[in-house]
């Protein structure tokens, strides 16, 4: 028997009739017509068939490598069964007032992978469809986080100033939005430009976006740009900076533009050498470039469950790991203190009350002193400093927008927080 959840009026198969296992995706040599899945069909974003898509971007488009350290830093054992079978019957209400329980969690909000680490030790990891431990994933606008941050990282140590204005590094963006606006506006999405990041809407400037950075394949009537750094000047401005947060893609582009041009390096070369390495990640990471070579910086990162883990631990641990200083914890401190909740609020995210934004993080201010990276279709990496937490999540789930599984993962996580946090 099929079951189906109900989101913005529409029944969608549920977790486990939509595995793209079960559907038989891209399975067989060739694979059967109506379960094949193409880049040139526009199609492989749309649920179901996102379900496999996300755990094999490569296979769809051009991508950089991130390559890793011959070295591989040890990971962590498997799970104790018995506290993950405690994990799993961990019960909380969601903000629909439904009681619910983390196992049930996992496939009504369409997970494909989760992972757990308390006090630096994994106690919890669950993959399903067609994700597997080394096999990475999309991690779409976590991308963001890992950028911002390497930006931070480059702040500090004296080669980007956040004072100064984009064209100071880019004189290619003089006549644009970003002619006025500092890298901190840029690094905190307060740049008043002309973009709308509405997912929902097929017409929206982000799909174009998206075709220029080669994200999707271009219509034959297409005659909009075809590179990342060619449409990012040709955005214009649409109210002040630094008077509001709002969210747009296009922000992190601009800003991985600066530091390419000021490193000499691309963005994967940079994850690499800044943290794949350092890190010790055992899986190569993976992202999405334009037809020039350039990586798209707001959310074409592919990374294994437990490599992305990596991250949030070194985050958790002020920026080191086993006595080497990667991130400076002057950089962590200032994301986790986050940015200006009165900014935040006028962008109206209602299930976001108390939030804000800073080094392209989304700061909770809650009870565990929480910040998180965020990505569409479920995507999430969350660092927990007050309950010695990180949670990596990754899903597709049918909707895009953060805001249909919010409801269920945002109580999930505070209630996991709190019960380790306790001992229990």
């Amino acid at each position: 028997m099929t079951f189906t959840r109900r989101f913005n009026g529409i029944d969608y198969p549920d977790g486990p009739a939509s595995d793209p296992l079960v559907l038989g995706w891209m399975q067989g040599l060739p694979p059967l017509p109506a379960q094949s899945i193409r880049f040139e069909d526009d199609q492989f974003l749309s649920f179901p068939r996102n379900r496999w898509a996300l755990s094999h971007l490569r296979e769809l488009m051009p991508t950089a490598s991130v390559a890793r350290s011959a070295a591989v830093t040890a990971s962590w054992p498997t799970p104790d069964a018995d506290q993950q079978a405690a994990i799993d019957a961990l019960t909380f209400t969601d903000l629909d007032g439904q009681a619910t329980t983390w196992a049930q969690s996992l496939p009504d909000t369409y997970t494909d992978g989760m992972l757990v680490l308390h006090q630096g030790r994994c106690v919890y990891e669950r993959y399903l469809g067609a994700l597997s431990a080394k096999r990475p994933h999309a991690c779409f606008s976590i991308t963001k986080s890992y950028a911002a941050t390497l930006a931070a990282t480059l702040v500090h140590e004296g080669v980007l100033d956040v004072q100064q204005r984009v064209p100071h590094y880019l004189p290619e963006m003089r006549a644009t939005a970003y002619a006025d606006a500092t890298l901190r506006d840029v690094m905190d999405m307060q740049v008043g430009v002309a973009y709308a990041e509405d997912y929902a809407d097929p017409h929206a400037p982000f799909w174009d976006y998206t075709r220029a950075v080669g994200f999707r394949p271009r219509p034959p009537d297409y005659s909009g740009a075809t590179d990342v750094c060619t449409y990012l000047q040709g955005l214009q401005a649409q109210g002040p900076h630094g008077q509001a947060f709002a969210y747009k893609t296009v922000n992190t582009e601009v800003l991985c533009w600066v530091m390419t041009r000021v490193t000499g390096l691309g963005l994967a070369q940079q994850l690499a050498a800044r943290l794949w390495q350092p890190l010790g990640c055992a899986e190569e990471g993976y992202l999405s470039v334009d037809p020039l070579g350039m990586a798209f910086g707001g959310a074409g990162l592919s990374a294994t469950l437990r490599d992305m883990a990596r991250f949030g631990e070194l985050m958790r641990c002020e920026g080191a790991q086993g006595g080497q200083q990667i991130i400076p914890a002057a950089v962590v401190a200032d994301t986790a203190r986050g940015g200006d909740p009165d900014k935040f609020a006028k962008a109206g995210y209602t299930l976001l009350p108390g939030y804000s934004y800073r080094n392209m993080w989304w700061v909770t201010h809650n009870e565990h002193g929480a910040y998180e990276a965020r990505g569409i279709h479920g995507q999430r990496l969350y660092v927990a400093p007050g309950a010695e937490l990180v949670v990596a999540r990754f899903g597709s789930h049918p909707i895009a927008a953060s805001a249909a599984h919010d409801p269920i993962t945002m109580p999930a996580l505070l209630a996991l927080g709190r019960m380790l946090g306790s001992g229990a």
